[in-house]
């Protein structure tokens, strides 16, 4: 599995040295909690954070825009330099959200109260599907453990359909809840899970230990 620690989790105050020292225990990627306060009750960072971390990593970013408006903002992080953008389904322009998506891989977010169905017609389209295994808005929630019936049903569209998304899984991802989605996805996305605690340990216990 790859490893994208929710970044603006971590202590921003040192963040170079941060990502020294998760790069140096071996993550795959960033992952980018972008909330704007309206489609989650949480506020968190925008385009100039991830043009600050791109100066600090060649590692890829991924922007996960928990925003109303996303449409609004692709253009933007591409520029910034993120190589994948998430977009929730439940956004209201969420067509032209994705179709916005030309200059970094694509990836649709999906909420624990959305079925799957809402994103089927997509499927061939994308290159990440994040199945959210917390309400989001705040780093720490418990895992919904009903969500792993979901991921496991859209293993099961993938491999079926002979789809070639990659499957991410978000919220509530600890080194005790791992074990319930090893089996079915290919992406792990942490915060509290990563950066309460001793990261070394953390990150093993996720990455190569679950």
């Amino acid at each position: 599995m790859k490893l994208a620690p929710s970044i603006v989790s971590a202590d921003l105050t040192c963040l170079r040295e941060i990502v020294k020292e998760i790069e140096r225990y071996g993550i795959d990627f960033y992952h980018v909690d972008v909330m704007d306060g309206h489609f989650v009750p949480n506020m968190t960072v925008g385009p100039d954070f991830v043009k600050n971390l791109r100066k600090l990593t060649e590692l890829p970013i991924e922007a996960h825009l928990m925003i109303s408006r996303p449409e609004l903002y692709v253009k933007r992080f591409e520029e910034s330099g993120a190589d994948m953008i998430t977009v929730h389904i439940e956004t209201e322009n969420f067509r032209e959200a994705l179709r916005s998506i030309v200059d970094a891989k694509k990836g649709i977010a999906i909420n624990p109260e959305t079925p799957l169905h809402m994103a089927g017609e997509y499927f061939g389209d994308v290159d990440i599907i994040l199945i959210m295994t917390v309400h989001p808005g705040f780093s720490g929630q418990k895992f919904i453990t009903s969500m792993v019936d979901k991921i496991r049903e859209l293993k099961k569209i993938r491999d079926e359909g002979d789809y070639r998304f990659e499957i991410a899984v978000d919220g509530g991802i600890n080194k005790e809840t791992v074990k319930f989605v090893k089996n079915y996805v290919d992406i792990i996305c942490a915060a509290s899970g990563i950066f309460s605690g001793r990261l070394e340990e953390n990150i093993r216990a996720l990455k190569y230990d679950p």
